[in-house]
């Protein structure tokens, strides 16, 4: 489908500026009481209303972890998917009355788990009379009014979005993903709802979708020249004036972006990454933002608004489905105008609800098909293989997915200009529970390794460069001083550093001394026992992620590409696997970094 902006006939949608509202007006009791006077001895006309919401779903329907083959679980004893959701949110419609509520996302619904990614890859949605995606069933199913775009939603490319934003009885929002030849919005940028009141004139409540700018850097391959992703409040400071033009009583912002005002890409873009915050304290005229994007969980955060001095309340559901977020808005009519007098957020644990079996039993097909998949056998291990230690130890398994990787790109560049060059590999822990058993190997085994949809590239890095790249990445450690104890739990993950953004480098040996400040903790740097000459060239193995600049790793995204494949790793591991029929950590492990302190190793 050309990436024009839609018009959304028969939703209460707007695809674009100067386009009139469709609004839809939603009949129902009010949702308030009517205590104080107001001028002339009359009591005050009020009305309350609640708007819900859910952010970074990630194909998450049942409470099901596709990984591991079981009901999701963690430490915390969290439960997942819209299925919970969907009785929070019936919960929610009968206590404070279905017309006055409204039910928002704020972006990352089809990327995540293996039930999306079969339905995007194994049998796809974008096949000629294919299926509707599940994603799609279950949120049209509990009645969303509308989800802004997230960054993952174009991990599986343009078509596939499209489809999935056909397949929605609601809209997808993204005011600033725009169309890279007119700089048009190429989605909905907001949708106009009505609440209904006894007081004669309905509510009009405005949600602006935001989408994260980083898409033009992690999804280069998907969008680049095709879209651009402006600042987060630029696009806030050009739509939220338009929207209380038309007559907003309250503007919404559905954020896929983090509160905290970083970037994971550094200076590689101008915009930031995680930006609502922002928004919140530039933009005037703005009463709540729904914020995804950072996986955190933010019952109720108020910014103050610098040009009017507003407070504006922010709120971030935990991922997956775990929450669901609340925001409760108290209007008073005023001078001819509803206007908000009080606005507050909570957030409801999953955890304490039932699935709705409505939802599961509607998806119940789709859930056994993928159940069936996943479990499909593709060879043996000799030993088991796990991830438990490997944030801080040399593991097995991550040398497989190095070993792969790096074969696979010998292999591409056999009898090419770069074929003599040595390869190296990276790679990262992308879960602390991921493991390959000993005896079968089933492709859920295999897709836990790597439960990114991540495509392979290689790339020509010096010396000089490899090692300033392993120092940026051991910024990941705790300083940890010689002869003090070490406790695992917290000893990962400084500067908040995710573990997916830890990466290890095979093909070299190198020491960590975590007892040096960040910058300087690559000890012993060597290639085939002689140190690394910082003028060599070596040919770098690399996710596309990273390639493209995803957690700002120094001079990999601007090095020579060589090489690039579109398959993705994971069923390159899987493919790797079936090929040789069983798998011995015995022909490929081996301890190429560890962690030390004044030469002295940790573990």
């Amino acid at each position: 489908m050309p990436l024009n902006r839609r018009t959304f006939l028969g939703r209460s949608a707007v695809a674009g500026a100067g386009v009139a509202l469709a609004g839809g007006a939603v009949a129902g009791p009010a949702g308030a009481a009517e205590p104080k006077g107001h001028g002339h001895g009359r009591p005050a006309k009020r009305y309350s209303f609640t708007v819900m919401g859910t952010t970074d779903l990630h194909g998450n329907v049942f409470n099901w972890d596709y990984f591991t083959d079981k009901e999701f679980d963690d430490k915390a004893h969290n439960d997942v998917g819209l299925a919970k959701i969907s009785t929070l949110v019936e919960r929610i419609r009968q206590e404070r009355g279905r017309h006055n509520t409204l039910l928002i996302d704020a972006g990352d619904t089809i990327q995540g788990t293996q039930l999306s990614y079969y339905y995007a890859k194994v049998d796809p949605i974008t096949a000629r009379r294919g299926p509707v995606h599940p994603m799609a069933q279950a949120m049209n199913a509990i009645g969303y009014d509308a989800a802004a775009l997230g960054n993952h939603e174009f991990n599986y490319g343009i078509p596939v979005l499209r489809t999935f934003e056909k397949q929605c009885d609601f809209p997808l929002l993204g005011a600033n993903a725009l169309d890279a030849k007119t700089l048009r919005p190429a989605f909905a940028p907001y949708v106009i709802k009505r609440l209904r009141t006894p007081h004669g004139r309905d509510v009009r409540v405005a949600v602006l979708g935001l989408t994260n700018p980083g898409i033009a850097i992690w999804d280069k391959a998907n969008v680049g020249g095709r879209m651009v992703f402006p600042g987060l409040e630029e696009q806030a400071a050009k739509w939220v004036p338009k929207l209380r033009s038309m007559g907003a009583d309250v503007v919404i912002v559905s954020a896929h972006s983090g509160s905290s005002g970083t970037s994971s890409y550094g200076d590689q873009l101008p915009y930031v990454e995680n930006a609502a915050g922002l928004v919140a304290e530039q933009v005037p005229g703005i009463d709540a933002i729904l914020v995804g994007h950072a996986h955190a969980e933010i019952p109720e955060y108020f910014v103050t608004n610098k040009a009017t001095g507003k407070q504006v309340v922010l709120s971030e559901p935990l991922k997956w489905g775990q929450r669901l977020t609340l925001f409760d808005f108290d209007l008073v009519w005023e001078k001819g105008r509803w206007v908000v007098e009080k606005a507050g957020a909570e957030v409801l644990n999953s955890n304490t609800v039932a699935e709705d079996p409505r939802i599961t039993s509607m998806l119940g097909d789709e859930h056994t098909k993928v159940v069936a998949y996943v479990n499909q056998v593709i060879g043996t291990s000799v030993a088991s293989m796990s991830t438990v230690d490997a944030p801080w130890k040399d593991e097995p398994v991550i040398d497989l997915i190095n070993l792969v990787q790096a074969e696979t790109v010998k292999a591409a560049l056999a009898g090419g200009e770069y074929a003599a060059l040595p390869v190296l590999s990276q790679a990262a822990c992308f879960s602390r529970t991921a493991a390959i058993p000993a005896g079968a190997v089933t492709i859920k085994d295999a897709a836990g390794l790597y439960p990114f949809e991540n495509t392979l590239e290689a790339r020509l890095l010096t010396g000089a460069q490899l090692k300033d790249y392993l120092e940026f990445s051991a910024r990941y450690y705790v300083r940890t001083a010689a002869g003090a104890p070490v406790d695992t739990s917290t000893l990962t993950n400084a500067e908040n550093i995710p573990d997916y953004n830890y990466d290890v480098v095979s093909g070299v040996t190198y020491d960590i001394d975590i007892a040096k400040p960040a910058g300087s903790r690559i000890v012993g740097l060597s290639f085939q026992g002689e140190p690394v000459d910082p003028a060599a060239r070596f040919v770098f193995a690399v996710n596309n992620y990273r390639a493209s600049g995803g957690g700002n790793f120094p001079h990999v995204p601007g090095a020579k590409q060589v090489w690039a494949n579109s398959e993705e790793i994971r069923n390159t591991i899987i493919a790797w696997v079936q090929a040789r029929g069983s798998v011995d950590p015995a022909e490929f492990a081996s301890v190429d970094w560890r962690l030390t302190r004044e030469g002295v190793p940790v573990f």
